[in-house]
């Protein structure tokens, strides 16, 4: 097992390290932090509590990944853990909180995520593979994010909201709200402005689905009879189309937040 540790960094007794990790100048690594094989963390980066970082992710200058909940009363627990998936990079000034343990106790962040500088992600969030945050984005605590779900520059989150799958959020978006799976959000307070077409397309989404989408939402957010009314009618004229079942799958199972509507 070949390691790269800067004279200057620090390394907890405890701390596991898979092969070929690099760890820079004045880094810090807790004792109960697992790095796979091939990560990276940067001059300054930290990494501490409970917390499992994937292969070949990378952790960027002045992050600090691993931190406790920011919860009110939390006491330290060996219950309260983050798991960052493979290929995920973080850069400069990235947080991510461990979980809290009433609530489950992880915060879980997937595969090939990329969060830009000055983002943070609390406890107990869960987001899908293959997100981006873009800079100075924050999201609240037990917010659970869908695949591929993208976030402009300075969006801010309310705890407990949900956002489906190849959704987008606009930069500067306040989102209190849940957003629909393949929906566009912008504004503040955030309003659905659409499907997220472009990023259908970019994901080679075939015509057929993305028109089907279209049809599904007008249908949805017609001004004609009651919203259950529309969901029902909705799914029962989509019954074979999947992406938009998962919408109407989503909105069934919303609980603890209202859903993000158009204007």
């Amino acid at each position: 097992m070949t390691v790269s540790i800067h004279p200057t960094a620090i390394v907890e007794p405890g701390a596991q390290l898979g092969e070929n990790v690099s760890i820079g100048a004045l880094a810090y690594v807790g004792p109960n932090v697992q790095l796979g094989d091939n990560a990276v963390l940067h001059p300054k980066a930290t990494v501490f509590g409970h917390s499992t970082l994937g292969a070949e992710v990378e952790v960027y200058p002045g992050s600090v990944i691993g931190g406790p909940p920011q919860v009110l009363g939390y006491k330290e627990s060996n219950e309260s853990r983050l798991e960052v998936g493979d290929r995920s990079v973080m850069r400069e000034h990235t947080t991510l909180h461990t979980g809290s343990p009433e609530h489950g106790g992880i915060t879980k962040i997937g595969s090939d995520c990329l969060f830009m500088a000055h983002t943070h992600a609390a406890h107990d969030c869960v987001l899908g593979d293959k997100c981006v945050i873009a800079n100075n984005t924050h999201i609240g605590g037990h917010v659970t994010v869908g695949e591929q779900v993208w976030f402009g520059g300075a969006v801010a989150v309310h705890q407990w909201c949900r956002i489906g799958e190849h959704a987008f959020v606009g930069g500067g978006a306040i989102l209190v709200a849940d957003v629909i799976p393949f929906g566009s959000v912008v504004g503040n307070h955030a309003h659905l402005a659409g499907l997220n077409v472009v990023g259908l397309k970019r994901r080679g989404f075939s015509r057929e689905t993305i028109r089907s989408l279209r049809s599904a939402y007008r249908m949805l957010y017609a001004k004609e009879g009651t919203f259950s009314e529309r969901l029902e009618d909705t799914a029962a004229t989509f019954a074979e189309a999947a992406e938009v079942m998962q919408i109407v799958d989503f909105i069934r199972n919303s609980k603890n937040r209202a859903l993000c509507l158009p204007r």
